[in-house]
């Protein structure tokens, strides 16, 4: 909740639309899980709130009847807008819908920076200040009303240590900080802005014209000097399908990478004669169940701590090795694809990696993942082997410096290993191998530390036996 309006009879708090992902810009209302009317308290979800990573709850720090709902279902927002309006209690409700329109009449529903420090009629002195106060901290890790709070006496809270979801700073963080006699650092004072005629001549950043006043928007020019011929229409009947929020952000996010990031890649073949007869021996005599991609995950996790060079990521100026193997797997869900992290898999065992995957990808589906269990990771796996497909190439999930694409495994004709001291070179065979892909941030990872973390996966899994020490 970002502000505060009193009026005769009731008390009305803003709800604004939040980050729920640092990379969250703007949010689709899925669902309204409470209606006008309805009460909640800390911890409930007022609705869902498609985002750019999921599905997620939008779940609030404090009690309240929601009093009115700003935005429909199934429109998208900017982060910062209001969505709803609350009250305290159901008398208040009754006093807020007996008021009618007038009810809205003193309340600032434009939300953004603009919605800081608008006055109303009779406005309580305690008024707060909106999403896009002078505070330093990120929205995706101060809870609206952790915010709201701290703004509200002058002192920025981000420097904090949340115990909310995702590490975010909570209500519950800003008072026992308090308690504690904390010294909270003052708010800084919002940037001195400009029109935006000043900062297109160049005498301020264009970031501070553009929160002085909205621009007027215009197509943009084009940076090509070559002349592309008109679109011509189809005659054939078609239909457009919009993208979801994270289809949109899937598709810029890999637009990013392969434009900003040095892919290249390494391929090796592996035989998992030895891992399929594995995994069928434990399932018969032990009633032990897992996957070929649980051995795989297995193998990756191990390939990883192995060359700690191949787990770690670039930040801009300098290589940052990773303290924990904490593998993203793809699952393809009906809203697009998402990545859920098996963490510290270096760590697990087949069974338990085995479990991890099967929760974590039926969740996925179901739009039930917290974005702590797809927000991150160290490495990513993408399997297409399901689908008959026998090698491919992956595009690198930023920040990470390395996805691994797994195919099929298909039945070749392979050279004989020959034995020390036997003259004659052996017939061929007949074996099941694989062909699993590295992709790299040539950034982080040389082809020297590429190739060895190959050899190393392919020794795991061709040796399953190893997988389960």
């Amino acid at each position: 909740m970002v502000g505060r309006f009193s009026t005769t009879g009731f008390q009305v708090e803003r709800i604004a639309m939040p980050a729920l992902s640092p990379t969250m810009e703007s949010g689709t209302v899925a669902k309204w899980l409470v209606q006008e009317g309805g009460e909640f308290g800390p911890g409930d979800a007022l609705c869902e709130v498609e985002t750019d990573k999921a599905t997620v709850a939008f779940e609030v720090q404090e009690d309240g009847v929601l009093a009115k709902i700003l935005v429909e279902e199934g429109k998208e927002v900017k982060v910062g807008e209001m969505v709803a309006l609350a009250v305290e209690d159901a008398d208040q409700f009754a006093a807020f819908q007996k008021a009618g329109p007038e009810a809205l009449a003193n309340i600032d529903l434009s939300g953004g920076a603009s919605a800081s420090s608008a006055a109303v009629e009779d406005a309580s002195p305690q008024a707060g200040s909106g999403a896009g106060s002078g505070s330093s901290a990120s929205p995706s890790f101060l809870m609206p009303a952790a915010r709201f709070m701290a703004e509200s006496m002058g002192l920025d809270a981000s420097g904090l240590a949340g115990t909310g979801r995702g590490g975010r700073v909570t209500k519950g963080d800003v008072v026992e900080a308090l308690e504690a006699g904390i010294k909270l650092p003052p708010l800084a004072k919002p940037a001195h802005t400009t029109s935006p005629a000043a900062a297109a001549a160049g005498e301020v950043p264009p970031a501070a014209a553009a929160a002085a006043a909205p621009a007027t928007v215009t197509a943009p020019a084009s940076s090509s000097a070559v002349d592309l011929p008109p679109l011509q229409e189809s005659s054939s009947p078609f239909e457009d399908i919009p993208a979801n929020n994270i289809k949109k952000v899937t598709a810029k996010r890999l637009t990013e990478s392969k434009a900003t990031v040095p892919h290249y890649y390494v391929s090796t073949e592996v035989e998992i004669d030895a891992a399929l007869k594995l995994r069928k021996d434990m399932a018969k005599e032990h009633e032990v169940k897992f996957s070929v991609n649980d051995l795989v995950i297995r193998s990756a996790a191990l390939a990883l701590r192995d060359n700690a060079e191949v787990n770690a990521k670039w930040n801009g100026s300098e290589v940052v090795p990773e303290e924990t193997v904490d593998i993203s797997i793809a699952v393809a869900t009906p809203n697009g694809l998402i990545t859920p992290i098996v963490t510290n898999a270096d760590k697990k065992g087949l069974t338990d990696i085995s479990g991890n995957v099967r929760d974590l990808a039926t969740r996925a589906r179901d739009n039930k993942l917290a974005p702590e269990e797809f927000m991150g990771g160290t490495f990513t796996i993408s399997n297409l082997g399901m689908f008959g497909i026998s090698e491919f190439s992956a595009v690198i999930n930023l920040p990470q410096a390395a996805i691994m694409a797994v195919g099929t495994g298909a039945r070749k004709v392979v050279p004989s290993p020959r034995v020390e001291g036997q003259e004659e070179i052996p017939p061929p065979r007949v074996a099941t191998m694989m062909t699993a892909t590295l992709s790299c941030d040539r950034r982080v990872i040389n082809e020297a530390a590429a190739g060895k973390f190959m050899n190393s996966f392919k020794h795991y899994l061709s040796q399953p036996e190893v997988l389960l020490l």
